[in-house]
């Protein structure tokens, strides 16, 4: 394998690697195949002691080994995986590897040094310029190729099983109500006999109230616009993702689909929140249109400045340079309030909202995790597949979870289902950044300051886009469920 030094043109990224901070450089070694050579130079590099400039470069050196900073090469688009053997000669492979490690001055080594018993000299730094690249490629027709074992490919389907389960329990729930329960109460509703009628209790009882117009009703109308809006972006992109048109091969295109998508799809999103707006009674229409384009941009942009900021102090490569079908009620609203009864402990709004999101998020728990894997370990997520089915699962699980205890608080006779529908399934965002929390550390080694606010600070934007999308299903659902029940039911 023959390496030369010769500094070429650096390669341009798109607007997903911009965003993602990925810097790629061209890199001075180059490969000659069907060609094995040893201790090859690449470079010769002297530092003169006493120096001022030399002693600056070597403390940055020695900053980055002590922070654990890694080389991530790409070759053919794909990652440079660094194996080492762990405890039981078994192998383990890691993405990208250290430049290099350091032994403290009590001698205990810290990093890449636990690896080799030849690194043990006290309060030493030692740099990892002596690269052993290995290049495997397929020669010939006929060959098979040597198996292996995939252990995310085992614990996928294990995940799927897992959320097909939670979709079943939660279908069988809601079928049950909608074909037994729901079935008797409307036939009972409808009798004939209204003396017997009135004396029942029930979601009927709150018929004149279950479409009053919710408190902050613009806020409201404002989340279910952007949350449209990050629907059907995010159903597109995995769509296309699913077809194979958005390969992990291709870096950054993922993102540059969601974001081009994002810009595209304001036209429903304005739609929608002007559309409910309208039906809350709302008269600040100017307002409305101003915080649907801005609020959840602007404070994504507030967020992403701020971890720029940050990215630009410590100096880091990846700071970023810069329907037509009208909405009707079925029912009359009354013009004074139902009074609504005292509520058990389970059918107020904080214990409600709060189980609500239980079940969502169990859906989606292990596919989280290889999530964050690609997001901060820099391992490369290529089942889309799984993805978009893992997304309608989510999209039915908070659905019928929210229907679910939607009916119970009407049956309740509490008709303030507005804001705690959009909640309830808007919560599984909490459990998202709960475990995040726990993924930073069990999982991460994250040292310093400045790089755990960007952890937190990039979470933050993740788990504001997740409540956004999850409360509009859940939203919408509810809706649905509200406006159908009340559409079959004979009222005066």
């Amino acid at each position: 394998m023959n390496m030369t030094y010769n500094v070429e043109r650096r390669p341009s990224e798109n607007l997903g690697q911009v965003l993602f901070g990925e810097r790629i450089e061209t890199s001075p070694y180059k490969f000659s195949f069907k060609k094995d050579e040893k201790c090859q130079k690449l470079c010769t590099k002297t530092y003169v002691k006493g120096k001022t400039e030399d002693k600056n470069m070597l403390d940055f050196l020695k900053r980055g080994m002590q922070l654990n900073y890694q080389h991530h090469w790409i070759v053919d688009n794909m990652p440079v995986t660094w194996c080492y053997e762990v405890e039981d000669s078994q192998k383990y492979c890691n993405p990208g590897f250290p430049i290099g490690c350091l032994i403290t001055s009590e001698g205990r080594p810290k990093d890449a040094c636990v690896i080799n018993g030849e690194f043990n000299k006290k309060d030493t730094f030692y740099v990892f310029n002596h690269v052993d690249i290995k290049l495997t490629y397929h020669n010939g027709e006929g060959e098979g190729w040597r198996g292996a074992r995939l252990v995310a490919a085992t614990l996928e389907p294990k995940s799927i099983m897992n959320s097909l389960v939670i979709v079943l329990f939660l279908s069988g729930m809601v079928a049950m109500i909608m074909l037994r329960t729901l079935h008797k109460d409307i036939a009972r509703y409808n009798q004939v006999d209204q003396d017997d009628a009135q004396e029942e209790s029930g979601w009927k009882q709150v018929h004149g109230d279950v479409f009053r117009p919710p408190t902050k009703g613009m806020m409201l109308s404002v989340f279910l616009g952007q949350g449209t809006q990050i629907f059907i972006m995010t159903f597109i992109t995995l769509f296309l993702a699913c077809l194979g048109f958005l390969s992990p091969a291709n870096r950054g295109a993922l993102m540059t689909c969601s974001v081009v998508l994002w810009v595209l799809l304001g036209t429903p999103a304005g739609y929608v929140s002007a559309r409910l707006y309208k039906t809350f009674g709302g008269e600040k229409w100017k307002l409305n249109v101003l915080l649907t384009a801005l609020l959840c941009p602007g404070i994504v942009f507030a967020d992403f400045f701020l971890m720029n900021l940050i990215l630009w102090v410590e100096g880091s490569s990846a700071a970023i340079p810069f329907g037509t079908l009208a909405i009707e009620q079925p029912v009359r609203t009354n013009q004074i309030p139902r009074q609504i009864p005292e509520q058990s402990f389970f059918t107020k709004p904080v214990p409600g909202i709060i189980m609500g999101g239980i079940l969502p998020f169990g859906s989606i728990f292990i596919q989280l995790f290889f999530i964050l894997n690609s997001i901060w370990s820099h391992q490369m997520y290529y089942m889309f597949g799984f993805l978009f089915l893992v997304f309608i699962i989510l999209l039915i699980t908070c659905s019928e979870a929210t229907i679910l205890l939607c009916y119970f608080h009407l049956c309740a006779e509490d008709y303030h289902w507005w804001w705690r529908s959009f909640l309830t399934s808007g919560f599984t965002a909490v459990y998202l950044f709960v475990y995040a929390v726990h993924y930073f550390f069990s999982k991460l080694q994250i040292v310093g300051a400045a790089s755990t606010i960007l952890y937190f600070g990039y979470t933050a934007i993740m788990v504001l886009i997740f409540f956004l999308f999850t409360g509009t299903i859940g939203f919408f659902a509810c809706f649905w469920f509200v406006s159908k029940i009340y559409s079959v039911v004979k009222v005066d």
